[in-house]
């Protein structure tokens, strides 16, 4: 057939859909139920048959023959009508049968696009930054949290994609950046010489890049296309081919990928002689390299990458969401040899990526990739008439009667307006799907959307109707005549209960209900829903229990939670007829599960897919009592198969563990968290787990000794391995009877625990008194805080970068290797003394943040300065420590926080620190007066519990807040606004005085 010719077209797959349809015999026998003429469905299918032989030419000539393209168009539309109808009549035939169911201190990377707005880019430059959402709305303050960060720093900002010639909004963006140190770098990236010719305007330099000469354009293509061996005899065609990719890495980065598999010199000449090098790209918009890669990609997959054109450019793509996407739209061949839709899906995007489709993004998840925008244009040149984004055109009436496929975001009322507009006239839309262009955007309350939307859209295969209120109105029974639906997403929505009618969705296979924390129970006849793979109800904490009889979703692939029931049609045995669960598992509210016979009903060992496990038993009040044999037993049944990665226990009620937990038959668990197992007065045996890289232990009351069993086993050495060779994290939290660590006795260091350990945190133990581990090498982290009764030593530790310990305690300290430490906080005499000592021996050169607290010992900092690379120092109850005077600029020191310390300041001129933007001075009883103007970069002043300030003189004008508390005399002349200080303050955005702003008249 043509479909087998290079790639197929991209309708091959579809029609193949229909053949496949047509010869069903289901379908057969309900048509002749209807008296449908046999002969018209045999001419039907011969005239598929005829258009499917002349779809590959059909798809080279569209792009130059306008009338070919237009019949291709039609030609699609009518294969959706077809296609609509024939899964009507297959879901009916299902449904009758069995009813339904460089160096830089600081990075930021930021994707601009064609839309520059000034707020969104430095919000995303912050969270870049701080890794952490910004959710401030105002861009004056949003600069100076950005000026804040950057102050003294050398930074490095990419701005990719550039497209806004905005030369205003441009010099705003610019404001926050002017106060780095030398030799940082903002990087714009565009494909307009006008913006280079902005950006230039400010002083910076333009780099055109020009084209790859053939040499190394040449090293790109060879590189993706593994030229090597045999397949060197194809050099002289690919050199050619090279030249014809005119210096565009893409360009030969996607050809390169395409003749990876291609081991025929036949193909590779195909590749250089197609007509399709010769269509102008003036005309077409898309470079001929990828139109070619396009070309020669199979069917199936030229479906799903057109799918893609209903996202915006920039968008990171979840792999796995994408995937149950497609088979949500019957992109997805059905698989053989024993796989699952969902490997078929990611092979297939496994084969995109691997031809350069897909990227992977720069973020940390494994599954997150991005597409060129060159890319995008290509998916959007192909899906045209058939897929529109809502959310990119002001008037959305210029859609196409013939568009299927319906994507929109959401930011207000008027969105909803936008998308009924477009719903109201594609009565055969399958694709309603919600794009989240901001990771971090929540939606108002109060959107409400008509619930006559979904009566309109009754071929709907993907609804995606997210972050929603009043979501009762929008699922009322209509959502049960929706029979070709496949993919329903409701997350973050605030209903309470789901209509029974759900239950009538025979073709569902993903349902997602993430966050939905006010509802309260799902369908009472899920078991309906017999084709489901994916139910996710992560988050949604108000959901009591499972709905009977969900043995029968035999498909299920991912099963977020499982509630254990107090009845047998909800309880375990359910469960254990789910044999195909993959991923991640949580099993909730295990106090219902009578016995251990019980709990082997759910066949937990069986379940070889899934790669983390969470156990979870409701809280319980101490003095229920439990039967300690029994919860023991019941764990013992819940053993989960040998090859798990991560395993969480919350709430156990035993005192002991069953002896599977801390195996060392577990050699893939990398993850193990042991939280409020209240009852337990001993912790298994772990240290002999050889791929933990990750331990939690938290609220073990009744633990009063970590002895040589935690280590191995049998507490020998005989036969056992280094103990936690492979730890590289451990936390202990809320261990309230914790007394005692026991050290491991070993020869020599070689063997001591914890040989990869890089962090330990031990938190809220208030007996612990020791020992720690005596010697960690690879060390980097120690945080120590509510174990008031350490007295121990602290380990020797040579590669250790932060070293915190709060909270009233004794430990002790050794061989401080002050020259490698980055951040230190310590607390009482005998460490903050030790630490100043050291000081005078050893300069500390990389430190960058200091605390020290509760010392009321006479101490000075050495040499009268600060450490010269410190950023952030804060000093709390140190009455007697003497501020150090600089007796030269301090160039590095961005935020100093001083509380009840420096009993002896009265008139206070602070140093020379030119970088400074925050100060705090807190609870300085003897201060009256104080000065700050050699700090000309300060943004932020808070002064509290002051008695006796009545006057700051010389604040600097780059001052954005200044907050008084609890100062009398400062804040009385302040709030009257005494013309001996109002005149040095007034410039200042933001004045509070106890919490009341006090208005500058010029402004106000």
């Amino acid at each position: 057939m043509a479909a087998s010719v290079v790639g197929g077209a991209f309708l091959s797959s579809f029609l193949n859909v229909l053949f496949d349809r047509l010869s069903d015999p289901e379908i057969i026998n309900m048509m002749r139920g209807k008296k449908v003429d046999q002969k018209l469905l045999q001419k039907l299918k011969t005239i598929l048959n005829v258009v499917e032989a002349v779809l590959n030419d059909a798809e080279k000539k569209q792009i130059t023959d306008s009338a070919v393209k237009r019949w291709l168009e039609d030609l699609q539309d009518a294969v959706y009508d077809a296609d609509d109808l024939l899964d009507e009549v297959a879901t009916k035939a299902a449904t009758q049968k069995d009813p339904p169911g460089l160096k830089f201190n600081v990075r930021a990377w930021v994707c601009v696009g064609e839309e520059f707005d000034v707020l969104k880019v430095t919000k995303t430059v912050i969270e870049e930054i701080t890794t952490s959402p910004c959710d401030m709305n105002s861009l004056n303050s949003a600069q100076q949290h950005l000026r804040s960060k950057l102050t003294g720093m050398k930074f490095l900002v990419v701005l990719d994609d550039f497209w806004s010639n905005n030369y205003t909004a441009w010099a705003n963006f610019l404001i926050p950046f002017r106060c780095g140190s030398e030799g940082s770098k903002i990087l714009v990236t565009t494909r307009s010489e006008k913006i280079a010719n902005m950006v230039k305007g400010f002083h910076y330099q333009a780099y055109n890049l020009s084209a790859l000469n053939d040499e190394d354009c040449w090293v790109v293509f060879a590189n993706h296309a593994f030229l090597s061996g045999e397949r060197l005899a194809f050099e002289k065609v690919a050199r050619e081919i090279v030249k014809k990719c005119k210096g565009l890495p893409l360009a030969a980065q996607a050809l390169g990928s395409l003749l990876r598999s291609k081991d025929n010199e036949k193909d590779w000449k195909n590749v250089l002689n197609s007509e399709i090098w010769e269509f102008s790209e003036e005309e077409i918009e898309i470079i001929p390299a990828l139109r070619i890669s396009y070309y020669h990609l199979p069917s199936h997959l030229k479906r799903c990458f057109v799918y893609c054109s209903l996202y915006p450019k920039d968008y990171e793509f979840d792999r796995d969401e994408l995937v149950l996407l497609w088979m949500a739209e019957g992109l997805l061949q059905q698989p053989r040899g024993g796989s699952t839709l969902e490997e078929v899906g990611y092979e297939y995007f496994s084969d995109l990526a691997s031809r350069s489709f897909f990227q992977p993004s720069h973020n940390a998840y494994e599954t997150s990739f991005v597409m060129h925008d060159l890319m995008h244009d290509l998916a959007t040149f192909y899906g045209e008439k058939f897929y529109f984004r809502t959310f990119e055109v002001k008037n959305v009436l210029k859609h196409d009667i013939k568009t299927r496929h319906l994507s929109y975001v959401l930011h207000n009322k008027d969105s909803v307006s936008k998308i009924l507009e477009v719903c109201d006239s594609l009565k055969h839309a399958r694709t309603l799907l919600q794009v989240n262009l901001d990771a971090y955007h929540e939606f108002s309350e109060g959107v409400v959307v008509p619930c006559d939307l979904l009566e309109q859209l009754k071929c709907l295969r993907v609804l995606s109707f997210k972050i929603f209120s009043d979501d009762e109105n929008l699922l009322h029974r209509s959502i049960g005549e929706l029979i070709h639906l496949c993919y329903l997403d409701l997350s973050d929505t605030s209903m309470v209960t789901l209509p029974e009618s759900l239950s009538c969705l025979y073709n569902l296979q993903t349902l997602k209900l993430r966050n939905c924390r006010n509802l309260k129970k799902l369908p009472s006849k899920m078991q309906n829903l017999v084709n489901l793979r994916h139910l996710d109800i992560f988050g949604s904490i108000s959901v009591e229990e499972m709905p009977k009889k969900m043995s029968k979703l035999k498909d299920l692939q991912f099963l977020s939670d499982y509630i254990a029931g107090k009845h047998e049609e909800n309880g375990f045995v359910e469960l254990g007829e789910l044999a195909h669960l993959h991923g991640s598992f949580c099993l909730k509210k295990l106090e219902n599960v009578k016995n251990s016979v019980e709990a082997s009903n759910a066949r937990m060992d069986e379940k070889i897919h899934l790669n983390a496990l969470e156990l979870w038993w409701s809280s319980f009040e101490k003095s229920e009592v439990c039967d300690s044999q029994s919860e023991k037993d019941v764990l013992d049944k819940l053993r989960p198969h040998k090859d798990l990665k991560m395993l969480s226990l919350w709430g156990y009620r035993g005192t002991m563990f069953p002896d599977w937990v801390g195996q060392c038959s577990y050699h893939n668990m990398t993850s193990l968290e042991m939280r409020g197992c209240r009852n337990c007065w001993v912790l298994p045996s772990l240290g002999q787990l050889p791929a933990l890289t990750r331990l939690e232990i938290s609220g073990f009351d009744m633990v009063k000794k970590i002895g040589g069993s935690f280590y191995k086993g049998d507490g020998t050495h005989q036969h056992q391995e280094t103990p936690f060779r492979s730890l590289k994290s451990l936390h202990f939290d809320d261990m309230r009877c914790w007394e005692e660590w026991e050290s491991y006795e070993c020869d020599d260091d070689d063997d001591a625990p914890f040989p990869k350990l890089e962090t330990l945190e031990i938190w809220d133990c208030p007996k612990l008194r020791g020992d720690l581990p005596t010697f960690l090498p690879s060390l980097k982290s120690l945080h120590i805080r509510g174990c008031e009764e350490i007295g121990c030593y602290l380990p020797r530790a040579p590669m250790i970068r932060s070293l915190i310990i709060s909270g009233k305690q004794e430990a002790r300290m050794r061989e401080l290797p002050l020259s490698m430490l980055e951040r230190l906080w310590v607390n009482g005499e005998q460490q903050v003394e030790y630490v100043f000592e050291a000081m005078t021996h050893t300069q500390p050169t990389s430190l960058k943040e200091l605390g020290i607290s509760n010392c009321s010992s006479a101490i000075s900092f050495p040499g009268d300065a600060l450490p010269p690379s410190l950023k952030q120092l804060r000093i709390n109850n140190c009455k007697n420590v003497e501020f150090p005077m600089q007796h030269q600029q301090h160039h590095s020191l961005t935020s100093l926080q001083i509380d009840n310390s420096f009993d002896s300041l009265r008139s206070f001129a602070l140093p020379a620190f030119p970088t400074l933007c925050l100060l705090r001075m807190a609870r300085c009883e003897n201060l009256t007066s104080l000065e700050v103007s050699q700090s000309q970069s300060l943004l932020y002043l808070t002064i509290s519990g002051c008695p006796k300030l009545e006057n700051i003189i010389r604040l600097p004008a780059s001052l954005s807040a200044l907050r008084i508390f609890e100062c009398p005399l400062l804040g009385e002349v302040i709030e009257r606004k005494d013309p001996h200080i109002w005149p040095s303050i007034s410039h200042i955005p933001e004045i509070y005085v106890d919490r009341r702003r006090i208005g500058n008249d010029s402004t106000s």
